[in-house]
């Protein structure tokens, strides 16, 4: 894990306890900062810092960085840094920041890059048990999991697959879009599609795999086609999204609706959680 890190930023972050490192900002001639258990924190060569006295990556360990984590090619992943991201082997998601090149509305590529957000992902076996219990006990239903942005949806979702394949042993279909999904135990029954959008990982993956459930992650508005294809089909669909109201879900064609009120603990639902549409 950050094995593509510079040698001054990977010392900095021997510092910290790796249990809590869920993110990592990479930005040039700026402090180095972590989120460490939920707080964002400055890290200088000795762990915690102030602004002053923290690490301050140059633009070559940005480029360095970025480099080492496509595997020292940047065209094999080319495709991925056109959606401004890039996954490691490890399973470390790596939001880019740059100049966009744009051919109308096509995005060409993405140079000069100037920051990275590197998304740590952690497995939490059993975190999502008070999920299951709330709303799988009394059999398969589909269901969205909701909150803002780092709050441990994609975590649950995974832990959520390993207990649904442990427990029920039904087919499980993982299509997972950004390669971040899969990093961890989604259970002996669980098949996954890497790197594809939503639409052909479904439709392809409903014909050839057969599945019973399909999970994946940061869905969409545009995503929503596929899910209402793979209902109408009899698939059920575990799904995350950023939302934090349930007014705000573009199509309300889960049965249950799951918000996770990240107050210390993965996997925690909020007062708004069970909206039950059956």
């Amino acid at each position: 894990m950050l094995e593509f890190l510079p040698p001054r930023i990977s010392s900095a972050v021997r510092h910290v306890n790796k249990n809590l490192l869920y993110e990592l900002r990479i930005r040039a001639d700026k402090p180095l900062s972590v989120n460490l258990g939920g707080k964002y924190l400055f890290l200088g060569e000795q762990g915690e810092a102030s602004a002053e006295n923290a690490l301050y990556p140059t633009l070559k360990e940005v480029q360095d960085a970025l480099f080492a984590a496509c595997g020292y090619s940047v065209y094999s992943v080319e495709e991925e840094l056109r959606r401004g991201f890039v996954t490691t082997k490890a399973g470390e998601r790596i939001g880019i920041a740059g100049t966009v090149v744009m051919q109308g509305t096509v995005v060409l590529s993405v140079r000069d890059v100037t920051s990275l957000c590197v998304r740590i992902p952690h497995e939490i076996i059993g975190c999502a048990e008070t999920v299951y219990s709330a709303c799988l006990k009394e059999g398969l239903r589909s269901l969205l999991v909701m909150s803002p942005p780092g709050e441990g949806k994609t975590t649950v979702l995974r832990d959520l697959s390993r207990l649904v394949s442990e427990r029920m042993r039904v087919n499980i279909l993982v299509a997972d879009e950004r390669g971040e999904l899969s990093a961890g135990s989604l259970g002996a029954t669980a098949d996954i599609v890497k790197f594809s959008d939503k639409q052909t990982a479904f439709t392809a993956g409903i014909r050839a795999m057969r599945p019973d459930v399909i999970v994946t992650d940061e869905l969409l508005g545009e995503d929503y086609a596929a899910v209402r294809q793979a209902l109408s089909g009899g698939v059920c669909v575990f799904a995350s999204a950023h939302l934090t109201r349930f007014e705000d879900v573009p199509e309300k064609i889960f049965s249950r609706y799951i918000f996770l009120d990240g107050l210390g603990k993965v996997g925690r639902i909020g007062k708004e959680n069970g909206s039950d549409l059956d």
